[in-house]
């Protein structure tokens, strides 16, 4: 009784009435996360010359390119999973979105707006991977109004409360559980406080802080996280799937470190970041006359 007094309690429902319109709670902390990481990602894109603008379009692309993502990664990882019909894949409203796919199609769309504006890719994905990871910590907030993403029972003061409804069947007798979402939150947060005193602290080239932040994401998922979840997933070896995938995120990451410091930087990157080049249609660049002079006519 007394370590259920100092658990955590999951919200009745996943969602609340304000007014007339019914707000969900788990799109309600992905908008925040959204919020949060244009918010952080700008002041800090501003700071190295570039233009807040660009990362709001940025942002807009990347979210639509993360959904895709998360979507088609969870269809590749969990097919069996999918409704056993032809919109099977598309049914997005019944569930099923992975986050490896979601941060890949995010910083891919991304990539492609800033490529198309003419700015620096390297500079903008050290610019946003601290704003990637504070949406992260805010977003996953989302899953406690689901009462998704727990772990093993637990009786630790900090377990959280899961209703019968949303337990796994094999345990339905435990009524607390790790909350895995909170793990993630906090080990997201002191990765945000760490990637900004390490940028402000160091010059490191660009973009080792992006390249920092997917290893120290990657990092809690091979560790602790996929130790700890229970929710279904593929096993090779007796490891779940996406522990095979957090440790070679880790590795990638470490790599594009490697890389970073190592490259070639003779073609090298514009230090304001947001210069555009310019496009088809717009003016050429005039040459300037002496005052006084006039140009001959033929």
């Amino acid at each position: 009784m007394t370590s259920l007094l100092a658990s955590i309690p999951s919200p009745g429902a996943g969602s609340f009435d304000l007014g007339p319109l019914t707000i969900r709670g788990y799109g309600l902390m992905i908008l925040l996360g959204i919020i949060a990481a244009v918010w952080l990602s700008g002041r800090r894109w501003v700071a190295r010359g570039g233009e807040f603008e660009l990362v709001v379009r940025v942002a807009l692309w990347g979210v639509g390119g993360g959904i895709v993502g998360a979507r088609i990664y969870h269809v590749i990882t969990s097919w069996n999973e999918l409704p056993d019909e032809w919109w099977g894949p598309f049914a997005i409203w019944r569930g099923g979105l992975g986050i490896w796919g979601a941060i890949a199609g995010g910083v891919l769309a991304g990539a492609w707006v800033v490529h198309r504006e003419g700015a620096n890719k390297l500079l903008m994905l050290d610019a946003v991977a601290p704003g990637i990871l504070l949406a992260q910590a805010i977003g996953r907030w989302g899953n406690w109004f689901n009462q998704e993403l727990f772990g093993e029972p637990t009786t630790l003061p900090w377990a959280l409360e899961i209703d019968a409804a949303h337990r796994p069947a094999a345990l339905a007798a435990a009524e607390t559980f790790h909350p895995i979402f909170l793990y993630e939150s906090v080990w997201n947060l002191i990765g945000v406080a760490l990637l900004l005193m390490i940028d402000a602290r160091f010059k490191l080239r660009a973009p080792s802080i992006f390249a920092l932040y997917v290893m120290w994401y990657a990092l809690a998922r091979a560790t602790f996280e996929e130790t700890l979840r229970i929710d279904p997933s593929h096993e090779i070896l007796g490891l779940r799937l996406n522990h095979y995938i957090a440790i070679g995120t880790f590795i990638g990451g470490a790599y594009l470190l490697y890389w970073a410091h190592n490259r070639d930087d003779t073609a090298s990157m514009d230090t304001r970041a947001g210069k555009r080049r310019p496009r088809a249609g717009d003016d050429a660049p005039q040459m300037a006359v002496p005052r006084g002079s006039v140009r001959k006519r033929r």
